[in-house]
């Protein structure tokens, strides 16, 4: 194995991401309009620190604009940030555990 070998099945991209389209003159600047990763929305805790550490504590939501990720509101709490990171009510999550 070499020095700049990649780990992992030679037969997989190394991200999951589509190829991009040869008949599309946009397609390198669509491809850097996409979120890292596919993540249309993530949440943070609003002081800073480990995302699962202190659940009862506030979270600052953001969404995914097209061009970076900017505040969309925030959440009591974890549970809540979840449920709209997910796109789901925090109540229907609730009943459902």
């Amino acid at each position: 194995m070499g020095k700049h070998s990649r780990p992992g099945p030679p037969n997989q991209p190394y991200r999951a991401i589509p190829r991009a389209d040869a008949d599309d003159p946009l397609a390198a600047y669509n491809k850097r309009r996409r979120p890292p990763m596919d993540v249309w929305r993530q949440h943070r805790p609003l002081h800073g620190g480990a995302g699962h550490l202190r659940p009862d504590e506030p979270r600052a939501l953001e969404e995914w604009d097209g061009f970076a990720y900017s505040p969309a509101g925030t959440a009591d709490n974890l549970t809540a940030a979840r449920a709209w990171a997910n796109g789901t009510s925090p109540a229907t999550q609730d009943a459902s555990d």
